[in-house]
Parts: structure tokens; sequence; C-alpha cells
């Protein structure tokens, strides 16, 4: 049996929020699917456990399917209700598939073609299932011309009723080019960056902030650290409203500062303070930040790859990893260069050399981090080759962190107003 490797990309809409996912994923020994995945019941096994609300949350996931999971009877073991099924470009349109699609679509499943090029080729190619699927990708990381002919075929697809995603978008031409065709839909590294979001950057102020992080980190007087709350009013707000919302299990309701302080102590309020700036960017549906939904993924993949790389690792390592993660964007928050950031807030140096240069055990696994958001297979192997890791140990991480996400996201739309 094959271990199995993971990773997922939000899809984002037009208005910044994360409507769907794509799950990634390749056999470790992919030689051989060049021409197609390798579709073993290991992988179908895996694929079901994915698709339930505990990983996916509310969200669908796109998956990449090839012949042989279309034609065969595994894929009507698949729950529909929690996937995407994207047909692989190679997949040559003869009557039986043809006949499959039709079958699948009356079922009840949603279809995509994986990879539409707008251009008559690619209609004339699909035109016998295009009135099946709900959804084209479009490919920006071929290059894709805009012109009248390809947004005329774009908007012939969206006449059928068909969505069209632009995939590998990593940059802000791209993005650009893809909105001028009438895409609906955009995926791609481009928005870990969050570029998309330049004019819905987070208003507060950075150096109020960044005080009361600083605060909390050095174990400034009690009194002092409920006086700068006091100050900021919309942060405590919002800090008491995530604590009360149930995401923590109290035995009873937080009502003030000192209540969270007593309970809870200096350091999880700094962690859940750095998560909440976050949570504050000011775009359409702060409660779907995709830049709130990627810090976590980050700080949750931070703390458990490096309890496997390091099974004796502290309290205080473990803390350092989460910040390593939290703080991964925080130039991102403010626009501001990560390093000014970093001076301002007095970090450890060994948070702060793994952010910027990747240094030590923790920089190594904040690359690794940034590995995974790119489905970059050969480094998640070599990692686990040289810290002696079973294999297949970070395509397990990895979906309990998708686990994490789809909890913490529940526990975060929970929060009125």
């Amino acid at each position: 049996m094959q271990n199995l490797y993971f990773a997922h990309q939000p899809i984002l809409s037009r208005e910044a929020k994360v409507d769907f996912y794509e799950v990634l994923y390749t056999p470790q020994k992919s030689q051989d699917a060049e021409s197609g995945f390798i579709f073993e019941s290991s992988l179908v096994d895996t694929l079901v456990k994915i698709g339930t609300q505990s990983v996916l949350g509310k969200r669908r996931a796109f998956i990449k399917v090839d012949e042989s999971l279309l034609l065969g009877n595994k894929i009507y073991t698949l729950p529909h209700e929690f996937f995407i099924f994207s047909l692989s470009a190679d997949i040559e349109l003869r009557e039986e598939v043809i006949k499959k699609v039709c079958d699948l679509n009356e079922k009840g499943y949603i279809l995509a073609i994986d990879d539409f090029a707008p251009n008559a080729a690619s209609m004339s190619k699909y035109s016998k299932i295009i009135d099946e699927v709900s959804f084209v990708k479009i490919d920006f990381n071929r290059t894709v011309l805009v012109n009248e002919d390809s947004k005329e075929m774009v908007a012939r697809v969206k006449e059928r009723g068909v969505s069209v995603v632009a995939r590998n978008v990593s940059d802000k031409l791209r993005y650009e080019f893809a909105k001028s065709l009438g895409c609906l839909f955009f995926q791609g590294y481009y928005f870990s960056k969050a570029k998309m979001f330049e004019e819905d950057q987070c208003k507060p102020s950075r150096l109020n902030i960044l005080k009361l992080y600083s605060l909390l980190a050095n174990n400034a007087d009690f009194e002092v650290i409920v006086s700068e709350f006091k100050k900021n009013s919309s942060i405590t707000v919002l800090l008491l409203k995530y604590i009360n919302s149930g995401a923590f299990h109290f035995k009873n309701k937080i009502s003030s500062i000192h209540h969270i302080l007593t309970l809870v102590g200096r350091e999880p309020l700094s962690k859940w303070l750095m998560m909440l700036i976050y949570s504050m960017a000011n775009i359409p549906n702060p409660k779907t930040s995709p830049l709130m939904l990627m810090v976590k993924n980050r700080t949750v993949l931070m703390e458990r790859i490096l309890k496997e790389a390091v099974p004796d690792a502290g309290k205080s390592m473990l803390d350092q990893a989460y910040f390593v993660g939290v703080l991964s964007l925080i130039d991102v928050l403010f626009e501001e260069k990560i390093e000014k950031i970093l001076d301002e807030m007095n970090v450890y140096d060994v948070v702060r050399n793994a952010l910027l240069s990747d240094s030590g055990i923790l920089g190594e696994i904040y690359a690794l981090v940034r590995d995974i958001e790119e489905f970059n297979q050969k480094a998640m192997i070599e990692f686990e080759k040289q810290h002696s890791l079973e294999s297949g140990t970070i395509g397990k991480i990895t979906i309990e962190s998708m686990k994490e996400v789809a909890v913490f996201e529940v526990a975060l739309s929970s929060i009125d107003g």
C-alpha cells in the first residue's frame, strides 16, 4: 500500500470569501502518475474520511478524477455531497465516458472540467458534456490570451450555467487577467500573500495592537494590561465574544478582561489576541477570512510537525512554533516589512530567525509548511527522511490540520456581529 500526501487550497470568490477547497493528493511513488492518478483502495478510503464535515466544514472540495476512477464503481463510494469531481484533461471523451458523466450528473454528482482552455477547440472537445458540468477550471499557469475570442468563450460557458474557476493564479497579472475574462472563482498561491485584499487591510492602530501583545508577552503588571485593553474597546469586545462563543468550554461565561486573565493566563491570551488580529481585517465577511483560516492552518501544522520531529519538545518550544505560524502573515496584515514589525514586537531570536531565514528546526518546519501549501510532495518526503519519520506522517498531519481548521471556523462563525 502506498502512503498518500495531501494538501488543500482555498478557492475564493470575487468577494474574497472562501467558497470551496481543492484537495490535492498523490501517492508516494508518483513516477507512474503522469498519465493519471493511481486510484487504489487506500486512496478511496482516505477520500471517504476527508469527505466529511469534520474535515471540510460546510464547503465542498474539488478532487481530480482520472478515467480509471470515473469509469469504475469506486466513485459511487465517495460522499458526493462533499465533493466536486473534476474531470482530468487526459480523459478521452468516448461514448462510455460521456454516458458515465451523464449518469453521475443525474445521480446528483457535481462535476467540473479540470483543464478548460477558453478557445473554440475546448468548446468543441467538451460540447457533449458541457451541460452536465457545473464548473470549468482554466489553468493560468499556461499562456491564456485575454482577447475578444477568449472572453466570448467564457461568456458562452457561463450562459450554459457553468461557473468559471481560475486556477494557478500566482501573481497579480494573472489575477487581473482572470477577472477580465469573467472568472468567478480564483485559486492559487498568490492569495496566500493576500494581495487580493490590498484595499481591505486591518484598520486598528498597529502600535496599539502590538503594545497589547508586548505587555502580555513581557509579563507587564496586571492592571497595566487591563487598562490597555480598556483603551481598545473594539479588540476587547471581539475577544470577549470569541471566548464566550463556546470554543473553549469554560463552565461559566467570561465577562471581563480580569476574568480572562485569571482563568486562562497571559500566554494563551496573547495567542488569541494575535489570531484575533487576523480576524479583524475589514473584508466583506471576516468570519471566513482566507487570511484568518490560513494562519490557523499554519499554527496547527507548526505545532503538530514539531511534535513529530522533536518528540521531547517542551511547552516553550511548542509556543515558539505557534508564534512562527501566527506571525508568518503579519506583514501582509499590517502592510509593513516583517523585519520592522518583529523589531517592534521584540520577539525571541529563534522565532525571528525562523521567519526571516528558515533557520533552525522551526525554520525548517516553517519552510515545510509553505511547501505543503504549494503541495511540494518532494519536500514532504525529504523532511520525513531527514527526521526519520514514518512515511506518510506529513500527509496524516495535514488531514488532522484540516479538521482543526474546520472546527475553528465553526467556532469563529458562532460569534455574533
